[in-house]
């Protein structure tokens, strides 16, 4: 089997697009009202620690992904139902990720379209560059990351030019508190998208330069935290936090706000270019770790199963809501507590445990080997 491997460059790319990916769909921070943007730099510096934990977590292991590790902590006999729970973990992120492109495009970009058709679309892309592998995902991020942030960088500009942006509606600072902003950072907000990095430890294996991956990796997380501070700002300050908070997609609705001259008008391509290869990213990212369980499980490669599981994340994805409301108010109320705080958090905490009591016995019998 052929080891796959990703550049730092790549690796910086696809960590920029995984946080991006589909936060920039329903915006972080928002119930903060106007001090979302404080709320997400706050979850920004808890997502680092929360980052160097999973990093600490593979550096114990440093050649091998979650479903190994997980081995190695404990054996094959208990690894193998802790790793279908991960890989189904993983495939329902994807399928909610995808739900996330459908019902954007289904509501702003094609009305007409129905949204089977639109999730069925994406799938083939996404398994498509799944089936390919890691470097070619890697390699497709490294290209169109940067004109993500030409394309943010040009919201910015053109927002200002139109004089759409006030600073006025975020004042005054923490009118509230700082109550109602740890409120809206725990548990919600400090899972999506920090928590669910936990799937990079499927990904960190890959990384060619092992002694700048901590520092690149802790970089490219703060780095996606600025921007997604400037995004909340940009919707903020040009929305109002009233509009802000009814809108189902806060970002394409700033991008309506803009005109200049009658000439610059209606760039919701922009908007749409920088969510969409943030979903493909994040989605491709949860599907092959899952395909990588896969893989530890039944011992195939995981190049079998991208097309039966791709036809099933497709249909799973239209039927896991019955609309966008439903969606939100799942994504809100039950996956924080049933899905994110236990195995983004809980059990790698445990994991974590039982290796440093292994790497503790491994130095002991090292010392009475060397001292007998």
């Amino acid at each position: 089997m052929l080891k796959e491997n990703l550049s730092l460059s790549q690796l910086f790319a696809i960590i920029i697009g995984f946080n991006l990916g589909t936060t920039l769909v329903i915006v972080l921070g928002i119930s903060a009202k106007e001090d979302a943007w404080i709320a997400v730099l706050l979850t920004t510096a808890i997502g680092i620690l929360i980052t160097s934990f999973f990093l600490n977590l593979n550096e114990l292991v440093p050649s091998k992904n979650l479903f190994e590790i997980i081995e190695f902590g404990f054996n094959r006999a208990i690894a193998i139902p802790i790793t279908l729970i991960y890989t189904l973990y993983f495939f329902y992120l994807a399928s909610r990720t995808i739900r996330d492109f459908g019902e954007l495009t289904s509501t702003f970009i094609l009305p007409l379209t129905p949204i089977e058709v639109i999730v069925i679309t994406l799938m083939v892309i996404i398994g498509y560059i799944v089936y390919l592998g890691i470097e070619i995902l890697g390699r497709t991020t490294e290209i169109f990351i940067p004109y993500s942030a030409l394309f943010l960088l040009l919201l910015i500009v053109f927002l200002i030019a139109s004089h759409n942006l006030s600073i006025t509606k975020i004042q005054p600072v923490l009118a509230r508190g700082i109550l109602p902003v740890i409120k809206t950072m725990f548990p919600i907000e400090i899972n999506r998208p920090y928590g669910e990095l936990l799937v990079m430890t499927c990904i960190f294996p890959h990384i060619t330069n092992i002694k700048m991956r901590k520092k690149l990796v802790l970089f490219s997380v703060a780095f996606s935290g600025i921007l997604l501070t400037i995004a909340t700002l940009i919707i903020t300050t040009s929305l109002g936090i009233t509009t802000a908070t009814r809108a189902t997609f806060p970002l394409l609705s700033t991008t309506r706000l803009i005109s200049i001259g009658e000439l610059i008008e209606r760039i919701d391509a922009l908007a749409v270019f920088i969510i969409i290869l943030g979903i493909i990213i994040k989605s491709s990212i949860f599907i092959y770790s899952g395909l990588k369980g896969l893989e530890f499980i039944f011992k195939y490669q995981y190049r079998y199963f991208v097309v039966p599981i791709v036809c099933i994340i497709s249909m799973f994805s239209i039927f896991i809501s019955l609309d966008i409301n439903d969606h939100v108010k799942e994504a809100a109320s039950a996956v924080p507590y049933l899905l994110y705080l236990p195995l983004q958090f809980a059990f790698p905490s445990f994991l974590l445990f039982i290796l440093l009591i292994k790497k503790i016995k491994r130095k002991d019998k090292a010392k009475l080997h060397e001292n007998p």
